[in-house]
Protein backbone atom coordinates (compact mmCIF):
# COMPACT_ATOMS: atom_id res chain seq x y z
CA UNK A 1 0.00 0.00 0.00
CA UNK A 2 1.36 3.48 -1.48
CA UNK A 3 1.71 6.26 1.47
CA UNK A 4 1.00 9.92 0.13
CA UNK A 5 3.38 11.51 1.61
CA UNK A 6 3.08 15.59 2.89
CA UNK A 7 5.83 18.06 2.86
CA UNK A 8 7.90 16.84 6.38
CA UNK A 9 5.96 13.95 6.76
CA UNK A 10 8.29 11.05 7.82
CA UNK A 11 7.42 7.01 7.41
CA UNK A 12 9.44 3.74 9.00
CA UNK A 13 10.81 1.83 6.06
CA UNK A 14 10.37 -1.25 7.95
CA UNK A 15 8.09 -3.90 6.42
CA UNK A 16 4.37 -4.59 7.65
CA UNK A 17 5.94 -7.94 8.90
CA UNK A 18 8.49 -6.38 10.51
CA UNK A 19 11.25 -7.25 8.59
CA UNK A 20 13.38 -4.12 7.22
CA UNK A 21 13.87 -3.35 3.44
CA UNK A 22 16.85 -4.50 1.70
CA UNK A 23 17.05 -2.61 -1.14
CA UNK A 24 14.83 0.71 -2.40
CA UNK A 25 14.30 2.42 -5.49
CA UNK A 26 13.63 6.27 -5.40
CA UNK A 27 12.21 7.09 -8.60
CA UNK A 28 11.66 10.36 -10.55
CA UNK A 29 9.06 11.28 -12.93
CA UNK A 30 8.00 14.87 -14.72
CA UNK A 31 6.76 15.86 -17.76
CA UNK A 32 7.32 19.53 -19.16
CA UNK A 33 4.28 21.58 -18.58
CA UNK A 34 2.28 22.67 -21.81
CA UNK A 35 2.98 26.54 -22.41
CA UNK A 36 0.16 29.05 -24.42
CA UNK A 37 2.02 30.87 -27.08
CA UNK A 38 1.28 33.06 -30.29
CA UNK A 39 0.92 30.15 -32.52
CA UNK A 40 -0.69 27.74 -29.38
CA UNK A 41 0.19 25.27 -27.20
CA UNK A 42 4.03 23.88 -27.41
CA UNK A 43 6.36 22.18 -25.13
CA UNK A 44 9.48 22.31 -24.15
CA UNK A 45 11.59 19.72 -23.26
CA UNK A 46 12.68 19.83 -19.28
CA UNK A 47 15.87 18.23 -18.56
CA UNK A 48 15.88 17.44 -15.10
CA UNK A 49 18.25 15.31 -12.51
CA UNK A 50 17.99 13.36 -10.15
CA UNK A 51 20.77 13.01 -7.46
CA UNK A 52 21.26 11.47 -4.31
CA UNK A 53 24.24 12.88 -2.16
CA UNK A 54 25.33 10.45 1.41
CA UNK A 55 25.66 12.01 4.62
CA UNK A 56 28.29 11.13 7.29
CA UNK A 57 27.62 13.31 10.68
CA UNK A 58 26.08 15.92 8.42
CA UNK A 59 29.26 16.06 5.93
CA UNK A 60 28.68 15.08 2.36
CA UNK A 61 30.96 12.21 1.48
CA UNK A 62 29.79 10.43 -1.83
CA UNK A 63 27.28 11.38 -4.22
CA UNK A 64 25.48 9.59 -7.18
CA UNK A 65 23.96 11.45 -10.34
CA UNK A 66 24.26 11.76 -14.21
CA UNK A 67 28.07 12.09 -14.33
CA UNK A 68 28.99 9.73 -11.23
CA UNK A 69 26.52 6.64 -11.74
CA UNK A 70 27.61 4.61 -8.62
CA UNK A 71 28.89 5.07 -5.33
CA UNK A 72 32.30 4.76 -4.60
CA UNK A 73 31.12 1.62 -2.12
CA UNK A 74 28.53 0.62 -4.79
CA UNK A 75 25.63 0.46 -2.81
CA UNK A 76 24.25 3.43 -4.56
CA UNK A 77 23.23 2.98 -8.44
CA UNK A 78 21.55 5.53 -10.86
CA UNK A 79 20.14 3.98 -13.54
CA UNK A 80 20.54 6.76 -16.43
CA UNK A 81 19.94 10.46 -17.22
CA UNK A 82 16.86 11.45 -18.88
CA UNK A 83 16.91 14.29 -20.96
CA UNK A 84 13.31 15.04 -21.57
CA UNK A 85 11.11 13.61 -19.28
CA UNK A 86 7.98 11.63 -19.24
CA UNK A 87 5.68 11.89 -22.43
CA UNK A 88 2.41 11.33 -19.83
CA UNK A 89 2.98 7.00 -18.84
CA UNK A 90 3.52 7.89 -14.97
CA UNK A 91 6.59 5.97 -15.06
CA UNK A 92 10.05 7.17 -13.51
CA UNK A 93 12.05 9.41 -15.74
CA UNK A 94 15.34 8.58 -13.78
CA UNK A 95 15.94 6.20 -11.10
CA UNK A 96 18.04 5.67 -7.98
CA UNK A 97 18.95 2.51 -6.99
CA UNK A 98 20.03 1.61 -2.70
CA UNK A 99 21.17 -1.53 -1.74
CA UNK A 100 20.27 -0.41 1.89
CA UNK A 101 22.54 -3.34 2.98
CA UNK A 102 25.62 -2.23 1.48
CA UNK A 103 25.42 1.47 2.36
CA UNK A 104 28.56 1.69 4.38
CA UNK A 105 27.54 2.15 8.27
CA UNK A 106 29.03 5.80 8.76
CA UNK A 107 26.29 6.77 6.32
CA UNK A 108 23.59 7.86 7.96
CA UNK A 109 21.38 9.88 5.27
CA UNK A 110 21.14 10.02 1.76
CA UNK A 111 18.88 13.05 0.24
CA UNK A 112 17.08 12.74 -3.11
CA UNK A 113 17.45 16.18 -5.26
CA UNK A 114 16.05 17.08 -8.56
CA UNK A 115 17.52 20.04 -10.18
CA UNK A 116 16.79 21.53 -13.83
CA UNK A 117 19.92 21.45 -15.20
CA UNK A 118 19.20 23.73 -18.62
CA UNK A 119 17.64 26.40 -15.99
CA UNK A 120 14.31 26.17 -16.55
CA UNK A 121 12.25 26.83 -13.03
CA UNK A 122 9.58 24.20 -11.96
CA UNK A 123 6.89 26.49 -13.18
CA UNK A 124 7.55 24.95 -16.43
CA UNK A 125 6.81 21.54 -14.77
CA UNK A 126 4.15 19.51 -14.29
CA UNK A 127 2.96 15.80 -12.51
CA UNK A 128 6.64 15.74 -11.07
CA UNK A 129 7.05 13.44 -8.44
CA UNK A 130 9.24 10.87 -6.43
CA UNK A 131 8.16 7.85 -5.05
CA UNK A 132 9.98 4.98 -3.11
CA UNK A 133 9.67 0.94 -4.16
CA UNK A 134 10.93 -1.73 -2.24
CA UNK A 135 13.38 -3.05 -5.44
CA UNK A 136 12.20 -6.44 -4.19
CA UNK A 137 9.18 -6.99 -5.04
CA UNK A 138 8.34 -3.81 -7.11
CA UNK A 139 5.50 -2.34 -4.38
CA UNK A 140 5.34 1.44 -3.94
CA UNK A 141 6.05 2.78 -0.54
CA UNK A 142 5.63 6.48 -0.78
CA UNK A 143 4.94 8.92 -3.28
CA UNK A 144 5.71 12.31 -2.97
CA UNK A 145 4.00 14.29 -5.22
CA UNK A 146 5.59 18.32 -6.39
CA UNK A 147 3.00 21.05 -6.33
CA UNK A 148 3.08 24.83 -6.85
CA UNK A 149 5.85 24.98 -9.48
CA UNK A 150 6.60 28.52 -8.52
CA UNK A 151 10.15 30.48 -10.28
CA UNK A 152 13.27 27.51 -8.59
CA UNK A 153 15.03 25.34 -10.34
CA UNK A 154 16.00 22.77 -8.00
CA UNK A 155 13.99 20.40 -5.03
CA UNK A 156 15.25 18.88 -2.03
CA UNK A 157 12.70 15.54 -2.06
CA UNK A 158 13.07 13.64 0.33
CA UNK A 159 15.90 11.82 2.82
CA UNK A 160 16.31 8.32 4.02
CA UNK A 161 18.00 8.25 7.47
CA UNK A 162 19.36 5.48 9.40
CA UNK A 163 18.16 5.43 13.24
CA UNK A 164 18.14 2.90 16.05
CA UNK A 165 15.01 0.95 14.22
CA UNK A 166 16.14 0.73 11.11
CA UNK A 167 16.15 2.71 7.97
CA UNK A 168 13.22 6.03 7.55
CA UNK A 169 12.01 8.26 4.59
CA UNK A 170 11.16 12.15 5.09
CA UNK A 171 9.73 13.85 2.44
CA UNK A 172 11.23 17.26 2.75
CA UNK A 173 9.87 19.12 -0.82
CA UNK A 174 11.97 22.48 -0.16
CA UNK A 175 12.75 24.18 -3.32
CA UNK A 176 15.44 25.57 -3.82
CA UNK A 177 17.79 27.33 -7.09
CA UNK A 178 20.83 25.33 -8.52
CA UNK A 179 21.42 23.55 -11.53
CA UNK A 180 23.62 20.70 -10.08
CA UNK A 181 23.70 18.63 -6.95
CA UNK A 182 27.02 21.01 -5.44
CA UNK A 183 24.72 24.10 -5.91
CA UNK A 184 22.64 22.15 -3.65
CA UNK A 185 24.38 21.81 -0.42
CA UNK A 186 24.35 25.24 1.31
CA UNK A 187 20.17 24.38 0.86
CA UNK A 188 20.46 20.44 2.03
CA UNK A 189 22.15 21.15 5.19
CA UNK A 190 19.79 22.65 7.34
CA UNK A 191 17.37 19.54 5.97
CA UNK A 192 19.60 17.34 8.32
Amino acid sequence: MTVNMTKGQKISLSKADGGSLTAVRMGLGWQAAPRRGLFGSRTREIDLDASAVLFADKQPVDVVFFRHLTSDDGSVRHTGDNLVGGAGQGGDDESILVDLARVPVHVDQIVFTVNSFTGQTFAEVQNAFCRLVDETNGQELARYTLTGGGPYTAQIMAKVQRGAGGWSMTAIGAPANGRTFQDLIPAIVPEL
